[in-house]
């Protein structure tokens, strides 16, 4: 009930409410670059993010080197090649069982890694259907310090939604892209780390692409209405 009131009447919306509800991920963008200091505005507001005790624990790297971002497309499909060597179980009608044990014993290590979206993401870019940035012109990369408070990764997210929402009040589009984390892998992590310039106690956890898109891929699609419960005085009761 909730849901369906906010969408008839978007006009009460607030700025920041609107930019929550229509901004969209992007995956196909417009070759022009955009201006550094937009980016800078970008970086402002991931650097103002609430984290434990403020203590801000991530780095930010920003790519806009084209050759840097094509080895980064380069490196990451080699490891997606190899992981879906190793993973995928089926190739066409046959059965491989080694590969179907490995996929079994990494969904319980990795089992995150291993959910069937970004394992079914894997075979697309190793077979280049999919690309890691997804043509961007920049592409900004968190780092996550390992020593920080609680919990880290919750703050470099909170950071990065800081960040995603501020490039849509500019006109700019964005994407969420975990798979870069594949650099900090042995062996490439060899490379990487050198060229980046990344060293203890900081490791690559995400990157955002930045960039004008194609079209205008913003506007509200449809999401599931989870259940909420509510505790008020006297009583307990459930929305939708």
């Amino acid at each position: 009930m909730c849901g369906e009131q906010i969408e008839r009447d978007p006009n009460t919306w607030t700025e920041v409410e609107r930019a929550c509800f229509e901004r969209r991920s992007v995956r196909k963008y417009r070759a022009e670059q955009v201006p550094e200091q937009l980016i800078k505005r970008i970086l402002e507001t991931g650097r103002f993010a609430p984290s434990a005790g403020n203590c801000q624990p991530w780095k930010f790297l920003v790519i806009r080197d084209p050759e840097i971002i094509a080895a980064i497309e380069r490196d990451v499909r080699w490891a997606c090649k190899v992981l879906k060597y190793f993973v995928y179980w089926r190739k066409g009608d046959t059965f491989r069982p080694l590969a179907w044990l490995m996929a079994q014993l990494f969904t319980r290590l990795m089992p995150h890694e291993m959910h069937p979206i970004p394992y079914s993401a894997v075979g697309l870019i190793a077979d280049g259907k999919l690309k890691v940035l997804h043509g961007a012109p920049t592409a900004i990369l968190i780092l996550k310090d390992r020593r920080g408070a609680a919990n880290p990764d919750l703050d470099c997210g909170i950071c990065g939604q800081n960040m995603v929402l501020t490039a849509y009040s500019l006109g700019l589009s964005t994407c969420w892209v975990g798979f870069v984390s594949l650099l900090m892998k042995p062996p490439l992590s060899f490379i990487w780390k050198r060229r980046l310039g990344i060293s203890f106690p900081y490791t690559l956890v995400e990157a955002i692409c930045v960039g004008y898109p194609v079209a205008e891929p913003n506007g509200i699609v449809e999401r599931e209405t989870h259940a909420v419960t509510w505790f008020e005085p006297g009583r307990r009761f459930t929305t939708y």
